[in-house]
């Protein structure tokens, strides 16, 4: 089986959409037939399959993904080890950026700053760090959190930080619809948090941009979406389909989503449109705007 092969039996057994699964394929199959994909640079394959699969919704996690460093290759090749695979990746991960948690400060007039990059990872690895950095910014009056470099995050460790940014009440959140189980999980911000909470009733201010994807942008728009947050900068990617990723080569992955972010208060959620800012700047200014919504002129 050829990986184009591959990506396409993927694409029929496990994309989110099983309908659009099929015209997705029918665009694959017409590729295949016209030789299209003949082509013995794995980056130039990635790139044209990537543009076939995106051609008629978009979907920013429907992939074939090129990587230069070689993959590791797991045990056998079911799904479920293909997502061990990828949480041992992510341990490693979390130990060389801080769990995410980038950069931390208090600034002068008891102003907190919370930069969330590159990604915010599984709650299971970073927990304790989330709760150590909300900890930090529990005192402060107010609240920027900086995820114009955050690129991706799952539902359970977005909860978990947004929990630290309500009071003990539960607010429901953006819930997971999964296919293979033709079920929706509902998230909600926790009833009980470890270390302290920022609460709910100081301003919080939320930096975006057209870097901001996925687990990123569920931030900004949970927030955003609730009343709880101010959105300063540009619109975000729109990307809101979680994925698996599955080893094909050494160097392709397919990135197939398997699931899409409903919020129960919309019906809804961010694909393909991204999250809208409430004060609109450009991203690299939207720190200073922030700031001088904090600290307005007298």
């Amino acid at each position: 089986m050829t990986t184009v092969e591959k990506f396409r039996d993927l694409l029929r057994q496990h994309y989110v959409f099983p309908e659009m699964a099929e015209k997705i394929d029918e665009i694959l199959a017409e590729g295949v037939a016209s030789g299209r994909y003949a082509v013995a640079d794995e980056a130039e394959l990635a790139a044209l399959v990537t543009a076939d699969a995106q051609r008629i919704n978009g979907d920013k996690h429907l992939r074939l993904l090129y990587h230069a460093e070689e993959l590791p290759e797991p045990a056998d090749e079911s799904m479920e080890a293909q997502e061990a695979a990828f949480l041992a990746e992510m341990v490693t991960f979390a130990g060389r950026t801080a769990s995410g948690m980038h950069r931390v400060e208090r600034l002068d007039g008891n102003v907190a700053y919370l930069d969330i990059q590159p990604r915010l990872l599984p709650a299971v690895i970073t927990a304790e760090a989330i709760s150590a950095a909300m900890t930090l910014v529990a005192d402060a009056d107010a609240l920027i959190v900086d995820v114009r470099g955050c690129l991706g995050g799952e539902p359970s460790i977005v909860a978990l930080l947004l929990s630290y940014l309500f009071d003990d009440e539960e607010t429901p959140l953006t819930g997971i619809y999964d296919r293979a189980s033709d079920s929706t999980r509902q998230w909600w911000t926790f009833a009980t948090v470890p270390g302290r909470r920022y609460g709910g009733s100081k301003p919080v201010y939320v930096l975006i941009g057209p870097k901001t994807f996925s687990g990123g942008e569920q931030v900004a728009y949970d927030l955003k979406v609730t009343g709880r947050a101010t959105l300063v900068g540009q619109a975000t990617r729109g990307g809101a389909h979680p994925r698996v990723g599955v080893r094909l080569t050494p160097h392709l992955e397919a990135s197939i989503p398997t699931a899409r972010a409903v919020h129960p208060l919309t019906g809804t959620n961010w694909e393909g449109v991204g999250v809208a800012p409430d004060v609109e700047v450009d991203a690299d200014a939207a720190f200073e705007t922030a700031l001088s919504l904090v600290r307005p002129a007298s």
